[in-house]
C-alpha cells in the first residue's frame, strides 16, 4: 500500500486519492498527486542544509582522514559531478589525489 503524504493545509494522515489529486477530508484541501509523491522522495543536504543534487558541486568544510592513505583530504577541496546514492555514506565521487570515495554530505557544503 502507497503511503499518502500529510495535508500540507492541516497536516491530516487521512488524504485519499479522487480524480489525480489527493483529497483532506477533515478541511477539504485539494493537491495535486504528482507533487505529494515528490515529497517523500530521497533526499540529500549539505552541512547548511542546502539540497544536492546528482552532478552538483561540492566543498570539503573539514579535514576528513582516509583510511590506508598517508595524507586527509583538506578542508576546502572542491568536489565536482558528484552521484547520490542511499546509505551511511550518500556521496560517490572522484577526488583528485585520491580516486573514487564515498562521503558523508554532513561534511560538504554546496559549491
Amino acid at each position: 500500500m502507497e503511503k499518502k503524504p500529510p495535508c500540507p493545509a492541516c497536516n491530516s494522515l487521512y488524504g485519499y486519492e479522487m480524480d489525480g489529486k489527493l483529497v483532506c477530508p477533515e478541511c477539504g484541501f485539494e493537491w495535486v498527486a504528482e507533487v505529494a509523491g515528490e515529497i517523500g522522495a530521497f533526499v540529500v543536504k549539505d552541512a547548511n542544509g542546502n539540497i544536492l543534487a546528482d552532478g552538483d558541486t561540492v566543498v570539503v568544510v573539514k579535514d576528513l582522514p582516509v583510511k590506508g592513505a598517508v595524507k586527509a583530504i583538506k578542508a576546502g577541496t572542491k568536489v565536482k559531478n558528484i552521484r547520490l546514492v542511499e546509505g551511511d555514506h550518500n556521496i560517490d565521487c572522484k577526488i583528485e589525489g585520491f580516486g573514487a570515495m564515498a562521503l558523508k554530505s554532513e561534511f560538504v557544503r554546496k559549491g
